[in-house]
């Protein structure tokens, strides 16, 4: 089969592989859409990011190597032995999996695990005509989502859980820095948590106007604003209750470096929380002592898991959340998944709010909600 293979940073070539079996706990399936995520397109670039030294290890030990694609839908065509799925259903994973043997997951506590295998990073993912997933991964995708939108429920679903972190208080005002693909589902997974006030931040036009249209009461351009000192006018001089930053990371992809967060701070009431979505790529220095004395929580979300893959499915296939209108490129064919990386290393380049998709197999069709 056709898959793609990492040589190194910056070097990705369409092989001949074998095919997967379908061992046990596994199933195969075969990719119907596909999406890099940013951290992956800026691991396949060399950037420092989330898992760098863990690729870079990889790369030196055992290149060619199948790497990324955990953001997919696909349709399942083997299973092996008693199974949840049948051939034809289609699926789509949560990326980091418990080990099964550590005293958490020993404690039936196997969501705190963090030394499991990680979907594209550690396991093959959906780079692939082809794929070989662990059962436990994966949940269902419902008839009214098309593939397109499934490919979107990994990601949505781990801003389901940085939501879930915050605790929201029926009317917390919120504001969202950040206005790509998980500040939009941040956006709207408030909203259906109780938010009140919803306020968001970005620097392109293109992410503010489809931030109202998905629920943002004000949408401020910082290119044309004073963010800070406009967040606390509209909350009447406090500060936000909860703030999600989803913004920072590298500069050179677009990205906000950490002066998000630096706003985040000043822009939060005292007292409030602060949920750090966003991946920096290395050290930053705070003034921890600001963030004491003002009583600051500064929270980081858990992962998600498969009750929240689960209630990602139900959100999506009710309407409550919508996810295609974020999705701005679609290209076709398995030859196009190096293009797809370039597009979401450079979303701002390309006017792109999700990453960019690769529809591996023609759209299955999607019955009307």
């Amino acid at each position: 089969m056709k898959a793609w293979r990492f040589y190194g940073f910056n070097d990705m070539r369409l092989d001949d592989v074998p095919e997967p079996v379908c061992s046990p706990g596994h199933v195969l399936v075969e990719p119907l859409c596909v999406q890099p995520s940013v951290t992956e397109a800026q691991l396949a670039l060399g950037i420092p990011t989330l898992a760098f030294d863990r690729i870079k290890r990889r790369f030196e030990t055992e290149a060619p190597v199948q790497l990324f694609g955990h953001e997919f839908c696909a349709r399942v065509l083997e299973v092996n032995g008693a199974s949840r799925f049948r051939p034809g259903d289609r699926v789509a994973a949560r990326a980091k999996l418990p080990c099964g043997v550590c005293p958490l997951c020993r404690s039936e506590r196997s969501e705190l695990c963090r030394k499991g295998p990680i979907i594209g990073f550690d396991l093959p993912g959906c780079f692939a005509e082809i794929a070989s997933l662990p059962e436990i991964s994966l949940v269902k995708v419902d008839d009214l989502i098309s593939d397109s939108e499934a490919a979107c429920l990994q990601s949505l679903s781990d801003s389901v859980a940085a939501v879930e972190t915050a605790q929201l208080q029926i009317g917390d005002s919120v504001v969202i820095f950040g206005q790509g693909s998980m500040g939009l589902e941040c956006l709207q997974v408030a909203r259906n948590s109780g938010a009140g006030l919803l306020i968001t931040v970005d620097v392109r036009d293109e992410a503010c106007q489809i931030s109202r249209e998905l629920g943002a009461d004000h949408a401020l351009n910082a290119r044309t604003c004073d963010v800070i000192p406009a967040i606390r006018d509209l909350t009447g001089g406090n500060g936000a209750d909860v703030i999600f930053e989803c913004a920072g990371g590298s500069p050179k992809q677009g990205l906000a470096g950490h002066q998000t967060l630096l706003q985040a701070i000043d822009s939060v009431r005292s007292g409030g929380k602060l949920v750090g979505v966003s991946w920096f790529g290395g050290p930053l220095e705070l003034n921890v002592d600001l963030l004491r004395e003002r009583s600051l929580r500064y929270l980081f979300p858990d992962i998600s898991t498969q009750a929240h893959l689960e209630h990602t499915v139900r959100l999506v296939a009710t309407g409550r959340i919508r996810v295609k209108s974020t999705i701005t490129h679609v290209l076709s064919g398995i030859e196009s998944v190096p293009q797809a990386f370039e597009i979401t290393a450079n979303k701002g380049k390309h006017k792109a709010i999700n990453p960019a998709q690769v529809m591996m197999r023609p759209e299955t069709p999607r019955k009307n909600l």
